[in-house]
């Protein structure tokens, strides 16, 4: 052991190598917090947690105005109806003919992360997103409604794998269900903090404001995406320890420059460039992938049936008024971003203790779902208008965490490479859900005619589903042993 002494530190041959006062035990607690705050910053490939959380909040953002751009047709649903003598059903198909194109649109997720990159090609699709919403503003009949949406659909379909890509580019695979989960969360912080904003906005000023509002607030967002964003060290182009030439501020410049730790994390970081494609077929072949699919389809028909219908079933199926009922949105939402939160942190700890990611990832959402699906089944049997709201919330709420977790399920069956072409088609099959469900619920609403029975009624329908496919992802779903079948080679990245 090297000697202190008043004068200095003795080296191996006895020499004075500093002049330094002897600390005493308080300095000596700070030095160790001083050292070990910033290697504590420190991801496994050497990057900046801090950096890698700021990014993802920029994604958030983002994400934030994709789901107020879904969310705002149940706000405005029944004064349009109103002006243009639309019928529930037309709304309806208004609704499904939107998911269908995002279906398609996700399609193209890969190809335009391939030829544009992840900055250039989310930019586009904020533009197209704020364009689409012109030709409703000026001439607004069905017929432009039914187009403008879908145009709508077809941009934001890309969006969702590419925001994921982006984020998972950031975040080491056994911390990926926090981010997955936070992104996932965008939804609910836009109809927990915009969706009562676009209501006011509607009531007071007409419903065209609210799509001007939002129309303005995606271009906002691209000039702040162009200004900030850089590619993480788990993305494609991720093929050193460090992450991108990104300023990590003061606090975590200095002693991890030459700390041997960020030396060794460096070192052993993922070279994720290197691992080599896989074919698509062996990906989309997996029971993983098929099970998440039907899984993860369920839960966005519900989620497409909120979006679409929500406020509608408040105000007329319930008898709240229009404001309440824009207001109200954001409960089922506050509930869900509570439980995908906690549920999704549970998981990545459950998954750095050691439990297998089938059990954590897999049947720990899907229990959600089978208690999800008994509320919404027992719905149309509730009378009292507040006990209802409180089933259908938190029926809704509990199916929720299944969405990032089977992200992140997926995105461990492919090389980083292909995640961004993977997850698109992923969420494109997943988006069918939302496709079938939203027309299915309107024609259930006319067929029962005036009063609440046909929004409960679909509700049923879809615990029901909800159930059944619960029951099915549980049986078939092991990501860890699809993921030895498609990526035998695949690098392995130490959760800690």
């Amino acid at each position: 052991m090297t000697p202190i002494t008043e004068s200095g530190m003795s080296g191996a041959n006895g020499e004075v190598v500093a002049n330094l006062p002897l600390p005493v035990q308080g300095d000596l607690v700070v030095l160790e917090q001083q050292v070990n705050r910033p290697r504590a910053k420190l991801g496994e490939a050497g990057e900046s947690r801090t950096v890698a959380w700021g990014m993802t909040s920029v994604l958030v953002a983002m994400y934030v105005i994709n789901f107020a751009d879904k969310a705002v047709l149940g706000i405005i649903a029944q004064p349009l109806a109103k002006e243009l003598g639309l019928s529930a059903s037309d709304i309806g198909l208004t609704g499904s003919a939107f998911f269908l194109m995002l279906s398609l649109g996700g399609l193209f997720s890969g190809a335009l992360d391939k030829w544009l990159g992840l900055r250039w090609a989310l930019v586009l699709l904020v533009v197209l997103w704020s364009v689409a919403m012109l030709p409703l503003i000026l001439s607004a009949s069905f017929v432009t409604l039914l187009v403008s949406r879908m145009i709508l659909g077809f941009a934001e379909g890309p969006n969702s794998p590419l925001l994921f890509s982006a984020a998972y580019s950031w975040h080491a695979p056994a911390r990926r269900g926090l981010p997955g989960a936070v992104l996932t969360c965008s939804a609910s912080i836009a109809k927990i903090a915009i969706a009562p904003i676009l209501a006011y906005v509607a009531v007071t000023w007409g419903w065209r404001s609210a799509l001007v509002a939002l129309a303005i607030a995606g271009l906002l967002w691209a000039v702040l995406w162009l200004a900030m964003w850089k590619e993480g060290p788990y993305g494609r182009s991720g093929n050193s320890g460090k992450a991108d030439s990104v300023d990590s501020g003061p606090e975590e410049s200095g002693p991890e420059d030459s700390d041997p730790a960020s030396a060794s994390a460096s070192a052993t970081a993922p070279a994720t460039d290197a691992e080599p494609a896989v074919p698509w077929l062996r990906i989309f072949r997996t029971r993983t992938f098929i099970g998440g699919v039907l899984l993860i389809a369920a839960a966005y028909a519900l989620a497409a049936v909120v979006l679409t219908w929500l406020p509608s079933y408040f105000e007329l199926g319930l008898g709240y008024s229009r404001l309440q009922a824009g207001s109200m949105f954001s409960i089922p939402s506050l509930i869900g971003l509570v439980i995908m939160l906690s549920s999704t942190w549970l998981s990545d700890r459950l998954i750095t203790k050691g439990v297998s990611m089938r059990a954590a990832r897999v049947v720990f959402p899907a229990v959600g779902m089978l208690i999800g699906g008994t509320m919404l089944v027992f719905l149309p049997f509730v009378s009292a208008p507040v006990m209802a709201v409180f089933m259908v919330s938190l029926g809704y709420a509990i199916c929720t965490p299944v969405l990032p977790l089977l992200n992140a399920c997926v995105s461990e069956l492919c090389p980083p490479k292909q995640i961004s072409g993977v997850l698109g088609v992923f969420l494109s099959l997943m988006a069918f859900g939302g496709f079938i469900a939203p027309y299915m619920m309107g024609r259930i609403v006319d067929a029962a005619g005036d009063g609440g029975d046909g929004y409960a009624t679909a509700f049923q329908i879809l615990g029901g589903v909800a159930l059944v496919v619960a029951v099915v992802g549980i049986v078939i779903i092991d990501p860890a042993r699809d993921k030895n079948l498609v990526r035998p080679n695949a690098p392995v990245v130490a959760a800690r």
